[in-house]
């Protein structure tokens, strides 16, 4: 880290401790050259996600609509909160572990219909209804072949 009081390239850590949001790291630091002191923060930097929708308009990345379309799947399930927070945290990890900066929705919605079918499989009937659009009974009849099938 270069020192900002005199422009050397090279300077000690002293401590490091975690900043008050938890989210960064506080580093206390020293020039070997003026002797002077200063202090740095360490974060972690997010690529931000940008979403591709079927229009082809984009958005940012939105955790929340994820978790809203698995809680409307799973109204009146007998599905526990804690399972739908896990599920929407796979969810996260299987998108972000792609590492693109652009992501279509049907890839998002393919991710999140392959976790719904292992938590609830009426909730994946429902996204699915949704999500594939069903046109009429046949299409919906053919999803749920599917689900007997497996």
């Amino acid at each position: 880290m270069k020192c900002p009081y005199c422009n050397h390239l090279d300077t000690r850590v002293i401590d490091s401790r975690p900043a008050e949001d938890g989210s960064s790291i506080r580093r206390r630091r020293s020039c070997d050259v003026c002797g002077k002191r200063f202090t740095t923060y360490e974060k972690v930097e997010t690529i931000p996600l940008i979403i591709i929708k079927k229009d082809n308009n984009r958005e940012q990345y939105n955790r929340k609509k994820i978790e809203n379309g698995v809680l409307r799947a799973c109204y009146k399930r007998p599905v526990s909160a804690d399972a739908i927070q896990q599920t929407v945290d796979s969810i996260e990890t299987k998108i972000f572990s792609l590492e693109a900066k652009e992501i279509p929705s049907s890839t998002i919605g393919e991710i999140v219909m392959e976790e719904l079918k292992g938590l609830d499989e009426v909730a994946y009937v429902r996204f699915a209804s949704v999500y594939r659009e069903f046109k009429d009974v046949n299409t919906f009849m053919d999803e749920l072949k599917k689900i007997l099938d497996n």
